[in-house]
């Protein structure tokens, strides 16, 4: 028996994938970003592409083992340092910009946000002393290979952690052909990355070796 959800989030990747075409490179892939500012010695932290299979977009979110742990040292940081002063500062109070539209009207273009408060200022000033020194010492935290996909109402999405660099268009190849292959089933994580996990070792390394 069809499941009715599956076959219309099928047709409405075909339809989409129809009337909104990606531009693709000579390789068949869809590349949002531009590696000119990468160098061969770069690391690189997360990045996005594109390709075409069985007539649906797969759109791939890959993030390297190093970004994940970077961001579970951003919310240890915040967990130690503690919730903070109520100060919306982003989103009340602002000031409001106009443009003049013809002799008598005005249109409102932008905000300009208000400066936060002086406490809220300090607890900046702490969470940024907190995650400097956890970046030093590194934090008990492991990350492995991973991934999993989902259907959307225009493509297939791939999420994707995996320890590759990605810096150039020759690199973002090597990410497609990997994920493609994870989808059809023709390798696992398991066995292109046996038994890798990124911790506090592999952190201090890349961190001690940044700051030389």
């Amino acid at each position: 028996m069809k499941n009715t959800r599956l076959e219309l989030l099928r047709r409405l990747q075909r339809q989409y994938h129809q009337h909104h075409p990606w531009r693709l490179s000579q390789g068949g892939l869809y590349v949002p970003h531009s590696y000119a500012e990468m160098t061969p010695e770069s690391l690189s932290w997360w990045d996005d592409v594109g390709f075409i299979l069985n007539g649906r977009r797969i759109i791939v979110w890959w993030q390297h083992p190093r970004y994940v742990y970077a961001n579970a040292i951003e919310e240890q940081a915040w967990q130690e340092a503690g919730p903070g002063p109520q100060d919306n500062w982003l989103t009340e109070g602002a000031t409001k910009n106009y443009r003049k539209v013809g002799r008598s009207r005005k249109k409102l273009v932008s905000y300009t946000c208000r400066k936060p408060s002086a406490q809220q200022r300090q607890h900046y000033d702490v969470l940024r002393d907190i995650e400097n020194r956890l970046k030093a010492d590194g934090i008990d935290f492991d990350v492995t290979p991973s991934w999993k996909w989902e259907r959307l109402s225009w493509a297939m999405g791939v999420s994707l952690v995996a320890p590759m660099e990605v810096r150039n268009a020759d690199e973002v190849a090597v990410l497609a052909s990997l994920a493609r292959r994870l989808v059809l089933g023709q390798t696992t994580l398991a066995a292109e990355f046996p038994g890798y996990r990124f911790g506090r070792a592999d952190w201090l390394l890349e961190h001690n070796n940044k700051a030389a």
